[in-house]
């Protein structure tokens, strides 16, 4: 998966680390070899801040596309949001509101992270582990999408209530 770099390609080189601040010349052959690597098709490292944006754009692109509850979260998100504008919350409730929507979309995107990872290790085998992995993921999301509508209702009700009665 590592290949040796070409120093005359017009390849990017890797950060240092900080174990490679040694001069040339004092490095070992190993310490030398590692800091004339680069990574290779998923192990790449972006090179530039453009390309991690484009990767965290695939990343929320295949969430939104592959997974269902993602996209049940995206749009709830955005009708507590409207809902939240449209009563005039003040800003600070709807800061509250957004950080949840996020919370619960971050975790919903770990989610399918863990679950990719786990099956990429194990394959089409049953383990305990794996499913211990993938429940506890699972579970976070929901305790986190119990939370949020908690704090949407006591968010949102006092004021849907007082508008609709008055």
């Amino acid at each position: 998966m590592l290949a040796p770099q070409d120093p005359n390609s017009g390849a990017r080189r890797r950060p240092r680390l900080a174990g490679d601040a040694m001069a040339e010349g004092g490095e070992s052959l190993d310490q030398q070899l590692r800091t004339k690597v680069r990574r290779l098709g998923a192990w790449q490292v972006a090179g530039d801040l453009p390309a991690s944006f484009r990767y965290a754009a695939q990343g929320l692109v295949y969430g939104f596309a592959s997974q269902r509850n993602f996209r049940i979260h995206v749009v709830m998100g955005a009708v507590v949001f409207a809902l939240g504008v449209w009563l005039q919350l003040p800003t600070a409730q709807l800061a509250v509101l957004v950080l949840t929507v996020a919370a619960v979309l971050v975790l919903e995107l770990l989610n399918t992270a863990t679950e990719a990872v786990v099956d990429l290790a194990i394959g089409r085998r049953f383990h305990p582990l794996a499913r211990i992995a993938k429940d506890c993921a699972a579970a976070a999301v929901l305790v986190a999408a119990l939370s949020s509508v908690l704090i949407a209702a006591l968010l949102l009700l006092p004021p849907l209530l007082a508008r609709l009665s008055g």
